[in-house]
């Protein structure tokens, strides 16, 4: 047996679902539209490697990754795909993305110069993507010094502009900012045609825009929760079809009957009414289970939802079975995911923990098994 599955606590990753909702955001945009698949943060937490090898399959044209480090595993991993890094040049990392392909988002002069002057020693090209300020407010050159940028730029010979970027800020929930953006953006284009330059990919839309504002798509997306199964906001759910990638599951653990009025975990804040059987689980905040989900989150067993009791601990979670027919030590629990006809959704697990379903899903800790299937 390996180490890794000795303990019941897993996350399943079906890749089928991953290619279903792959189909589908294909469907969503415009023909003749690239596709960047967003696989920062281990794939959102479903596996970067393996995730990333059944995208290829899929024939995406790009990856995004958000560090260089995250684009160096993929290459040792065996993915050939051309590699995005999103979040801009360090400084101490230059060689990287040389020595595994990888092509860097540009907004700052002295990330030019360090480039540069490693094209340079290499005696070679390298392709890079420059981002716009068009609202966001993060990362990108403002649109009133981009003028100054791509003169900058234009001194580098061995620069080769391959794509021009900017990302939205909004979800689909204010139109009027989305759309101002998009004029910024195609000002900020017509600004680096008129100076003479031209790349092949342009992009700004995420998950969100994509579906909502197809139009805004430009000639590439970038996919990133929807490709897991998520939705970037409720507006969206009825606009695509997509498929949960993850199941977060684990086992019964212990089994035991507590009178009425016995505390349950740390600091005794549940209290129960009527003699209750209660279950133990080996999951808990060490592996992402957030701790916000004390008294007030649901999991999956015989396809009834059972309530959380208690404070979450780190390693452990209990729950009230007692009106669970037949339960049993060893049972299947489903924290995420569906169990017959009853689902748990990660927008569900967020709303009660007021968060994102991006956290719920980045949060399932490094410790819980991956395993795939499709």
């Amino acid at each position: 047996m390996k180490l890794s599955s000795i303990r019941p606590t897993v996350g399943e990753v079906d890749l089928g679902a991953l290619a279903y909702n792959f189909r589908q955001i294909r469907k969503k945009i415009p023909r003749g539209v690239k596709l960047l698949a967003v696989v920062k943060a281990d794939a959102y937490g479903h596996g970067a490697i393996p995730v990333s090898h059944r995208l290829e399959k899929l024939g995406v044209e790009y990856l995004g990754v958000a560090i260089p480090e995250e684009g160096v595993e993929l290459r040792k991993g065996g993915i050939k795909t051309p590699i995005l890094v999103l979040g801009g040049i360090f400084g101490r990392e230059v060689d990287l993305f040389f020595r595994f392909r990888l092509t860097p988002v540009l907004f700052r002069k002295d990330s030019l110069q360090l480039l540069s002057r490693e094209a340079e020693k290499r005696k070679k090209m390298v392709k890079v993507h420059l981002k716009v300020d068009t609202g966001m407010g993060r990362l990108g050159v403002p649109l009133n010094l981009w003028v100054d940028f791509l003169k900058k730029v234009k001194q580098f010979p061995n620069i080769e502009i391959e794509g021009l970027l900017s990302h939205f800020s909004m979800m689909g929930e204010e139109e009027s900012y989305t759309h101002h953006q998009w004029k910024a953006f195609q000002k900020a284009l017509m600004i680096s045609k008129e100076m003479g330059i031209s790349c092949r990919y342009l992009h700004m839309a995420s998950s969100a825009i994509l579906t909502v504002f197809p139009a805004y798509s430009a000639n590439l997306v970038r996919p990133g929760i929807m490709l897991y199964g998520s939705y970037p906001s409720p507006a969206i759910r009825g606009l695509i079809s997509l498929k949960p990638v993850m199941t977060l599951k684990t086992c019964i653990h212990f089994l035991k009957s507590v009178p009425p009025g016995a505390r349950i975990s740390y600091g005794g804040t549940f209290k129960t009414k009527r003699e209750s059987l209660i279950a133990t689980l080996p999951i808990g905040y060490a592996d992402g289970y957030s701790r916000h989900l004390s008294n007030r989150g649901e999991v999956l067993i015989h396809g009834k939802r059972a309530p959380v009791l208690g404070r979450i601990c780190m390693d452990f979670v209990t729950v009230d079975v007692t009106d669970i027919p037949r339960v049993s030590m060893g049972d299947e629990v489903v924290l995420m995911g569906r169990q017959g006809r009853e689902q748990i959704s990660a927008e569900e697990i967020a709303e009660k923990i007021n968060s994102i379903p991006y956290e719920v899903l980045c949060g399932i800790g490094k410790r819980v098994p991956r395993i795939y299937k499709g």
